[in-house]
């Protein structure tokens, strides 16, 4: 292949690399970036590239476990020593004596002497009345005649006739004398009966019993357990963590291109990348696609802007234009 068209396809592949870099950034939001390379100077190549968000390591000082305070507990001092005690209180005891008893014989009235009214029933007697039932009355009746009735409207005969009072018989009782009471006279009543009677009442005797003692041995506190404390500092421990110092965005920087590139460049790339654990297919002096993408993993990896064969990329590998 000759020069001019190894520069051809050298453009042609960054082209392509270039653009499917930033199509794949489509839906990042592109920040306020001018329309040309800002101070470009004559023969060099520029590309809008991805520029990844940068971040620091920091080391913070944090505090590890807090200032408190530490408690030992002093037990309590003891010794055995000999107590008498009381083991039974002093006390009375009560004997309870009983009664005695007799049987005596005694006659009681049990129904004093009274004076009762004795009902005296009511006397009657049946009697039979006769009464008037229904009175005497005219009705008219029905008759018959030498001329019958023939039709509907004539020949009907009519006959007013006197019903004579009609009566009976009924019996009912009356009061012959009516109810009264009278007084009966009923003398006392008396029983004798047998019943027991006290001979000698009951009485409570009191006997006193002293008190009991007894001699132990016991543990007695001679001290009492008390707090110890003592103050601890607070610790700190040292952390390290990231910090975001700028967010990702597009940037003009320069690139490769068909004015500044050459097989031996390539070649010196591809070098570059396979020694850093980068694939990039034969060691040609060819930016095929292999290339290309041990460029874009070195980059990712590597936390540098994507987008082209940067100078950035190249400075990173070490590789000189010339």
């Amino acid at each position: 292949m000759s020069p001019k068209m190894h520069k051809l396809a050298i453009s042609i592949a960054l082209a392509v690399f270039a653009t499917g870099v930033a199509e794949s950034q489509d839906a990042t939001p592109e920040n306020n970036i001018s329309l040309y390379p800002p101070d470009a100077q004559p023969g060099e190549c520029y590309a809008k590239v991805l520029v990844p968000a940068k971040y620091d390591t920091i080391s913070e000082k944090v505090i590890k476990r807090e200032a408190s305070e530490s408690v030992t507990v002093i037990p309590a001092k003891f010794e055995w020593v000999e107590e008498r005690i009381l083991t039974k209180e002093a006390s009375e005891t009560l004997t309870v004596v009983p009664a005695v008893y007799r049987w005596v014989e005694e006659r009681v009235m049990v129904e004093p002497a009274s004076t009762r009214l004795v009902p005296v029933p009511a006397e009657y007697e049946t009697v039979s009345e006769r009464v008037l039932d229904r009175p005497e009355q005219t009705v008219w009746k029905k008759g018959r005649g030498p001329i019958e009735k023939i039709d509907n409207t004539t020949g009907e005969i009519l006959c007013l006739v006197v019903e004579p009072a009609t009566y009976k018989t009924i019996s009912r009782t009356i009061v012959k004398s009516p109810a009264t009471t009278r007084s009966v006279d009923a003398p006392p009543v008396f029983k004798t009966v047998r019943k027991q009677v006290v001979d000698r009442p009951a009485e409570v005797r009191k006997s006193a019993t002293p008190a009991e003692f007894s001699t132990i041995r016991v543990r007695k506190m001679i001290e009492p357990a008390s707090e110890q404390r003592v103050s601890l500092p607070a610790e700190f421990q040292t952390v390290t963590k990231r910090v975001k110092v700028s967010s990702e965005q597009l940037s003009w920087q320069p690139i490769l291109c068909e004015t500044n590139v050459n097989q031996d460049i390539i070649a010196r790339l591809q070098q570059a990348l396979k020694t850093k654990g980068f694939n990039p297919g034969d060691i040609d002096g060819v930016l095929g696609s292999a290339t290309l993408g041990a460029v874009e993993a070195y980059q990712r990896a590597s936390n540098l802007a994507r987008g082209g064969v940067t100078m950035e990329t190249l400075d990173a590998l070490e590789v000189k234009l010339r």
